[in-house]
């Protein structure tokens, strides 16, 4: 990054630290290796730092059973014509006077990456600040590119993520073991399901990104809503809904009928008895408790999306978010082809999975060749990087001609990373817009 001055004030730096580090590495060449893993060039405020740091860190990896020291460094430097700009002989011979002890570099050096964190913050603001005076630039595009300035400078911590031994991940490993143990099995937000939460070794899990595919009509928005109700009524988790095709009030309305177990039709005409409506605000009364949040703008933009998705996390702390549904999903991008767009707002997605340390629950057509059978996992429309991304994807099918109060539905796992595949049966509770478990619910309720 470059340096500069921020109306007229000198931006963070600690230039006798910097020395100290450089010193230090001369002095002892064993602490580049973990100094490299707090600090990249760019997080010296000097650009002759900057190019010392560099040359030091090529020359180790070049040069592994040398030792770098005044010579060797100078005649590095001379082979790539920056001595001049790293301050000639007589400076590096300086770096060594008052260089620290190793533990003390370690610490000079946390301080130089946080310096650097501040620096990078003042140019992400700055950038923001003159992008949100440019009458020219898209507002949204403007808070979505500063949400990922962000979001990616907090996560800045070191150069790149940390490998562990086994021996240090066994604690955590045995832990997380016996919580499962003591919990009978129990490892993720459960759907609702028993037989869909076997298969998924105990339901969703953080950072899983979940695609529902379906032909229209068979019930994918029903299906998530119904996972959504499920979760908030039976394990109070915290759920976010994106919906791009539906209104709010009409994604409560359904809500409401599946809790209350109240005809949707009565809803939708208002043709209520006493007793309905006595359910109905029985049911209104619980999903007030509950830790619902909703938003129902039409045809998102991605970023819009992100933006949302971060709100909802650092606001509500959501527990896990639905999208209804891929498809209307606008790309920033709409010179692309729509295969294209499609497949990045599909990795886009997956990454956000991986920031929010959430599952999220995109919901995806799939193509009219599935028409009167089960799907399979080629037939997600739009764009082969769906099926790719996700880490788990449930298609529905049913057979719609059938005019039976309770409708058999086909629910696959065609792709699961961590359990089970295969196929099982939940009803569709027409009159409610509601699925049920077979096995339970559907015989008692079957009339």
């Amino acid at each position: 990054m470059a340096s500069f001055e921020n109306n007229s004030r000198i931006l963070p730096n600690d230039e006798a630290a910097e020395k100290a580090i450089l010193g230090s590495i001369l002095l002892d060449n064993s602490i580049l290796n973990e100094l490299s893993s707090i600090l990249q060039p760019r997080d010296f405020y000097k650009h002759g730092h900057q190019e010392l740091y560099q040359t030091m860190l090529d020359f180790s990896n070049e040069n592994s059973r040398n030792q770098i020291d005044i010579i060797t460094l100078v005649d590095c430097l001379n082979k790539k014509n920056t001595l001049d700009i790293c301050g000639g002989v007589s400076y590096l011979s300086s770096l060594t006077n008052e260089a620290p002890s190793s533990t003390t570099a370690l610490l000079y050096a946390n301080m130089i990456k946080k310096l650097s964190m501040r620096r990078r913050l003042i140019t992400v603001s700055t950038s923001l600040k003159d992008d949100a005076f440019d009458l020219t630039q898209d507002i949204s595009a403007t808070i979505d590119k500063g949400e990922n300035d962000l979001s990616s400078l907090a996560s800045q911590g070191n150069v790149a993520g940390e490998y562990y031994s086994a021996t240090s991940l066994l604690i955590d490993t045995i832990t997380n073991i016996e919580k499962r143990a003591q919990e009978d099995g129990f490892t993720g937000y459960s759907t609702g399901f028993n037989d869909l939460d076997k298969r998924l070794s105990g339901g969703f899990k953080e950072q899983d990104y979940v695609i529902i595919g379906a032909r229209p009509s068979i019930g994918k928005t029903a299906f998530a809503l119904t996972m959504a109700i499920n979760m908030l009524t039976k394990n109070y988790y915290r759920v976010g809904f994106l919906s791009l095709e539906m209104k709010a009030t009409d994604l409560l309305e359904r809500a409401l009928t599946g809790i209350s177990r109240v005809d949707f039709s009565h809803i939708r005409t208002g043709l209520l008895t006493e007793s309905e409506l006595a359910q109905i605000f029985d049911a209104c009364d619980n999903l007030s408790k509950q830790k619902f949040f909703i938003q129902d703008t039409p045809n998102m933009q991605l970023n819009d999306i992100r933006s949302q998705a971060r709100k909802m996390k650092r606001e509500d702390d959501i527990q896990i978010l639905f999208i209804d549904y891929i498809g209307l999903i606008q790309n920033t991008d709409n010179s692309v082809p729509r295969h294209e767009q499609i497949a990045n707002i599909s990795r886009t997605l997956k990454q956000l999975t991986r920031e929010l340390n959430i599952p999220i629950i995109v919901l995806s057509q799939v193509g009219r060749q599935t028409d009167g059978q089960l799907p399979r996992l080629s037939d997600l429309r739009e764009s082969g990087s769906i099926e790719q991304d996700a880490d788990i994807v449930i298609l529905l099918h049913r057979n719609n001609a059938e005019d039976v109060p309770i409708q058999k539905t086909e629910v696959l796992i065609a792709k699961n990373r961590n359990g089970e595949t295969g196929k099982l049966e939940l009803g569709f509770h027409r009159k409610i817009v509601r699925f049920e478990e077979i096995s339970t619910d559907f015989n008692s309720n079957k009339q």
